[in-house]
């Protein structure tokens, strides 16, 4: 079925570093990629996942989409880090409309703030393997001081939040569509952005185990403003390249050291998984976000795992315009692009 007009989203990826912005049509041919564009966000805008100077960033925001050309005001946003709790949880089958007021009540125990100041949305994942009476359901909650902090900065910006996702339900929606994706291989989706690092087992489109953690590429600039003594924006321009040779040896290896810890860190959650799950041993990761270009991260995770490792390129199963997006542009910024894309598969009223 395709698309009604009606029911098209733009993805809207608003990130601590950047922000991506992508649009799709869907057509008898496929997948269309019509806009994406990136914009740079200064440092301390957005911080973990919060954000610090709205107006700032709805300018970003408002030039972006005129950059690009998007007429489209309806938006896809997503969200992760501490203000968003996602858990899998087993409760008894009850009637559809007892259903909802059963989750809230078991909501509570498994979320870390008062309920009042989140809200919760579900979605019932199957019969539990352990008990017919029972069943397995995804719950997330979100602060709803976040949803609020979002939804005016859109206003600002002058467009209409329709969606609010999360980071990792997004990066899994591009990921199912990619044509390399096996839905009998248990896959590990890793995203090291800016300021957090998301972690995605699945089978298929069912996740086995979600995990996030305050990893992210600004340690690096942060360490090595400290150890140089520097501002963060400097340590930003060393990092683009305006550096000497032994400025690029700090680098290498304050990079380097990071990255062996955010190996340690994704092997932690792996040995966890495959320790529960005996039947089930992780077969492939695919790795997206600015943390992907750290150099050695990648071979550090297969040697430490030995399993596949590659770096996702989310626009492969589009259909792309050569000239508007040349292979440079889609090498340079395929592993930062996948949510924004994904959130860009969305539609109006999607569960």
């Amino acid at each position: 079925m395709l698309f009604r007009k009606k029911d098209h989203l733009v993805g809207l990826d608003i990130g601590s570093s950047f922000i991506k912005v992508a649009e799709l049509k869907i057509s008898k041919k496929g997948k269309i990629l019509k806009k994406f564009g990136v914009a740079q966000v200064p440092s301390g805008a957005i911080v973990e996942g919060r954000v610090i100077d709205t107006e700032g960033v709805a300018n970003i925001i408002r030039t972006l989409f005129k950059s690009q050309k998007i007429k489209e005001k309806n938006v896809a946003i997503s969200t992760g880090g501490h203000s968003v709790v996602i858990k899998t949880i087993t409760t008894a089958k009850v009637p559809e409309k007892e259903l909802h007021a059963t989750i809230h009540s078991e909501a509570e125990q498994y979320i870390p703030y008062d309920i009042d100041d989140v809200n919760i949305d579900y979605q019932i994942l199957g019969e539990s393997e352990f008990s017919l009476d029972q069943m397995n359901v995804l719950l997330v909650a979100v602060k709803k001081d976040l949803v609020a902090e979002y939804i005016n900065l859109l206003s600002l910006a002058g467009l209409t939040p329709k969606i609010i996702d999360v980071d990792t339900f997004a990066l899994q929606n591009i990921y199912e569509v990619l044509p390399d994706s096996d839905p009998e291989t248990v896959t590990l989706l890793v995203d090291v952005g800016a300021s957090k690092t998301s972690l995605n087992i699945l089978k298929g489109n069912i996740s086995l185990m979600m995990r996030d953690n305050v990893s992210g590429t600004d340690q690096i600039l942060e360490e090595l403003a400290g150890q140089l003594d520097i501002s963060i924006e400097e340590a930003e321009n060393m990092v683009s390249g305006n550096t000497d040779q032994k400025d690029s040896k700090a680098i290498a290896e304050i990079s380097q050291r990071i990255a062996n810890n955010w190996c340690s860190e994704i092997c932690e959650v792996v040995y966890t998984f495959q320790t529960s799950n005996n039947e089930k041993k992780v077969e492939k990761i695919v790795l997206s976000g600015g943390g992907g270009f750290v150099e050695g991260f990648l071979d550090n995770l297969k040697s430490e795992l030995n399993v596949e490792v590659v770096g996702i390129n989310p626009f492969e199963g589009l259909i792309l315009d050569k000239k508007r997006f040349p292979d440079s542009f889609i090498s340079g910024i395929g592993l930062q692009a996948p949510i924004a894309l994904g959130l860009s598969l969305r539609r109006m009223d999607d569960k």
